[in-house]
């Protein structure tokens, strides 16, 4: 029988172990943009082509993902520490994303009031027909305690939708960051060792 022989020499491992896949802060910028953008895009889509009105706290939750945009595409373009750290802020978008869909799941099961006054019925006061007519918006707002289910049959709303993928995004680019962080370490101990 033949006797088995090493891929590489041990002084070579070490090259070979460091040849696999690596968790670059450019490669996680770009995820986080496009796991951002996708949020929104499904979101925009919702409205603009399934018809659907989106409440005050709705409009809310776009922001972080915005900003989650922004700083990804700033991470892909800006030397890896400095990126490291908008990656970190992104984190953070990605954090208050899940606090504010979570805070919009327990409006709409009435676990407690909504935080934005938008969400409340307008106030209409005195005046004649005409001008509490006038007092009226353009265009009526969804109430933020009412539940929109994109999906028929399934009664899992958007904003229960939005704070799983919110949720799943923080733990993956948590995860991410850790694995990155973890990987330069080693590369940095094994490069001194």
């Amino acid at each position: 029988m033949r006797k088995a022989t090493p891929l590489a020499r041990p002084g070579k491992a070490r090259h070979i172990r460091a040849m696999g896949p690596s968790l670059t802060p450019k490669a996680i910028g770009l995820a986080c943009a496009v796991a951002a953008g996708l949020a929104l895009a499904v979101a925009l889509g919702a409205e603009n082509w399934g018809g659907l009105i989106p409440c005050p706290l709705c409009l809310l939750q776009r922001w972080p993902y915005r900003a989650a945009i922004m700083l990804g595409l700033l991470a892909i373009i800006l030397p890896p520490r400095l990126a490291r750290v908008l990656l970190v802020l992104a984190f953070a978008a990605f954090l208050t994303e899940t606090a504010l869909a979570a805070t919009h799941v327990g409006v709409e099961q009435g676990w407690w009031q909504s935080p934005l006054p938008q969400c409340a019925a307008p106030q209409i006061k005195g005046g004649s027909l005409a001008d509490r007519l006038a007092q009226l918006p353009a265009r009526p707002a969804k109430p933020c305690d009412e539940p929109t289910y994109m999906i028929p049959g399934l009664p899992v709303s958007m904003a229960l939708m939005n704070l799983v993928y919110a949720s799943g995004c923080c733990v993956l680019l948590g995860a991410a960051l850790a694995l990155g962080v973890s990987a330069k370490r080693a590369r940095t101990h094994e490069l001194a060792g």
